[in-house]
């Protein structure tokens, strides 16, 4: 009798300390998390098809494919683990390899201004606009984990809630900061509505027999 009445206390304990809710919090932090790096990772799936969209009309910019397909790779050669959340080194990293595809992209989309054909051409379109959608997705995604964090990391630093974050080794997770935020928050977009540039006319030609007026002081 007298252990259940104890077992009954420290579940009574461990709820008022905020116990059950690290249990939600930890589990929210983890979800919204998982639908960042989904989201990411969809984005980096759609690059090598957009690459070689762009390399059939612009072959020559060398520079911005390099940089794409390098940025690609340090994305790449990152865990990307539900832990990056527990350790602020590892987060940042991730986080400052995603904005330099987000530049990298921005980028290639600024070179496709320059070729009329193609920015009509279907398939690039397309993928723009799948693009474009899974940017919306991971801003959306991202702001999601920083509430869920927030709301996390209160606990965590709260009176009473406080000390049983230190008994069961709860700690503060990293989260999106202003720095990084402008770095990847502005989606690349290209302005389709904005019509090419007319080519300037050819001067006239010649026509055969014409004598060319003399020039003044002749």
């Amino acid at each position: 009798m007298l252990k259940w009445l104890w077992i009954s206390f420290m579940a009574l304990a461990l709820s008022g300390c905020g116990y059950n809710t690290f249990q939600t919090t930890d589990e929210e932090v983890k979800a919204a998390w998982a639908e960042v790096l989904n989201q990411y990772q969809r984005r980096a799936d759609l690059v090598p098809n957009l690459v070689n969209v762009v390399k059939g009309y612009a072959a020559h910019e060398k520079d911005v494919f390099t940089e794409v397909t390098e940025a690609r790779a340090r994305v790449g050669a990152i865990q990307a683990t539900p832990e990056l959340v527990n350790d602020e080194a590892a987060f940042q990293k991730f986080i400052a390899a995603q904005g330099e595809m987000t530049g990298a992209l921005s980028k290639l989309m600024l070179v496709a201004e320059n070729y009329p054909q193609l920015k009509a051409d279907g398939l690039f379109r397309d993928l723009q606009a799948q693009l474009e959608g899974t940017e919306n997705r991971i801003t959306v995604a991202r702001n999601r984990y920083i509430d869920t964090v927030k709301v996390y990391n209160v606990a965590v630093r709260s009176f009473p809630s406080n000390l049983t974050a230190m008994l069961f080794g709860y700690k503060t997770k990293p989260s999106f900061t202003v720095e990084n935020e402008k770095a990847i928050a502005v989606p690349p977009k290209v302005d389709f509505s904005a019509p090419a540039p007319a080519p300037m006319p050819a001067p006239a030609a010649p026509v055969s027999g014409d004598t060319p007026a003399p020039a003044p002081g002749y």
